[in-house]
């Protein structure tokens, strides 16, 4: 499993000791609003660290979350995952990668989510070597369309991911790292 850093943030691996931050950050309305739609319970937080841990140790990559130094807290998250055609928790490897985040509403705006998604692309292209990554967000999440288009992403159109029409933006190796 490995750990990323930035200028302000250590993106670590989910861990156990991560549920109350990973918990509080999930369970706002607010922030999951164009996700699922939906707050997570207590119980769905310990699920998803247990998948995601065996993600790490069977793919070699999954979810990080993002702590911001200064503070020691966790204020998001984000992943590098398989794309979905279909709303189900099982990855399929024969989709592209992905990369989300999600923060803290109290972290908006600081540019963190632009910050965290670069070392992800950076992880993705140099450690992964993958050939390209791809991002999806609800048509009506303008705020994370911004920071694909900051990566350098392209926008691809409406595709269906995860059983839903959203917008995708897509960028190579070669165009990101040049």
């Amino acid at each position: 499993m490995t750990e990323l850093t930035t200028n302000r943030l250590k993106l670590a691996p989910y861990a156990d000791d991560h549920l109350d931050g990973l918990n509080t950050l999930n369970s706002d309305p607010e922030v999951m609003r164009f996700i699922s739609g939906r707050p997570e319970t207590r119980e769905e937080t310990v699920a998803v660290i247990e998948r995601v841990k065996q993600r790490w140790t069977e793919f070699g990559y999954s979810w990080w979350s993002f702590i911001d130094k200064e503070s020691g807290l966790i204020i998001g998250a984000g992943a590098l995952q398989n794309l979905r055609r279909e709303a189900t928790a099982h990855p399929d490897l024969a989709c592209p990668l992905e990369i989300g985040w999600r923060l803290r509403r109290d972290y908006w705006n600081r540019g963190l989510a632009t910050e965290a998604a670069h070392a992800i692309a950076g992880f993705a292209f140099n450690t992964i070597q993958a050939d390209e990554i791809y991002a999806v967000c609800h048509p009506d999440n303008l705020a994370s369309a911004k920071v694909m288009k900051r990566l350098g992403m392209q926008y691809a159109g409406l595709q269906t991911w995860y059983g839903e029409n959203l917008v995708t933006y897509q960028v190579t190796s070669q165009l990101y790292l040049k």
